[in-house]
């Protein structure tokens, strides 16, 4: 535990101001950004989004929604294209509108077993759903950048997002929970990266057990001998 409290204490204090960088303005378009985000970097989505939302913004949300509903999937598939998987993403977003105006609405649902009856909605985004535009905390969002750092933190030996969301809620304390997830994508981000990480300049290299195991330092190694 006393490694674990480490890693923690240690990521607060280098990223005092981690938070999500997708950008909306109401719970809507969180729900469509994070949808987006997935194989998708945050930036990309961003740009995308840039256009995308004013695009179909209204006088309301709901309204915003029914825009979305109403739009050919064409279109919809041409507004978001270069995020990725652009055909399932916009299905997913227009049935989803649907269901939302039909069953809740058109208001975002409070709860993570109602966000995962949408299409596309797994525990990661329906954990930041809840999170950012409730500040309800039920888990943790693992993506890829929180799956890859925390197997090589030692902090799971899992790859299934939901068995690793498990892990990580065992370790540490609820209060940290939603804190943590943008704490190790700030990490993973800028240090951690998945093809070459930045070891020597990590302030966990001390403490992980993966550090410097990687094929760029290997090589370095071999070349100085």
């Amino acid at each position: 535990m006393e490694k674990n409290d480490t890693i923690l204490s240690l990521l607060k204090r280098h990223y005092p101001s981690a938070h999500i960088i997708l950008q909306y303005e109401n719970h809507w378009e969180l729900l469509v950004a994070v949808m987006l985000s997935a194989q998708c970097t945050d930036i990309t989505v961003n740009k995308v989004t840039r256009n995308l939302f004013p695009k179909y913004r209204s006088t309301s949300m709901r309204r915003e929604i029914v825009n979305f509903s109403k739009v050919s999937i064409y279109e919809l598939e041409h507004d978001i294209r270069s995020t990725g998987f652009y055909r399932m993403k916009a299905q997913h977003i227009q049935q989803s509108a649907q269901i939302l105006l039909e069953k809740f609405n058109g208001k975002i649902p409070r709860t993570m077993d109602e966000l995962l009856l949408l299409p596309g909605v797994a525990r990661k985004t329906a954990n930041i759903v809840l999170g950012n535009a409730y500040s309800i905390v039920v888990g943790i969002a693992v993506d890829t950048h929180v799956k890859r750092v925390s197997q090589r933190l030692g902090l799971t030996k899992q790859y299934n997002p939901d068995k690793i969301e498990k892990d990580l809620m065992q370790i540490f304390d609820k209060k940290d929970w939603f804190h943590l997830t943008y704490l190790l994508i700030e990490h993973g981000r800028k240090i951690c990266n998945a093809k070459k990480p930045h070891c020597k300049q990590c302030f966990l290299n001390t403490i992980c057990h993966s550090a410097y195991d990687f094929p760029h330092f290997k090589k370095n190694s071999l070349q100085t001998e």
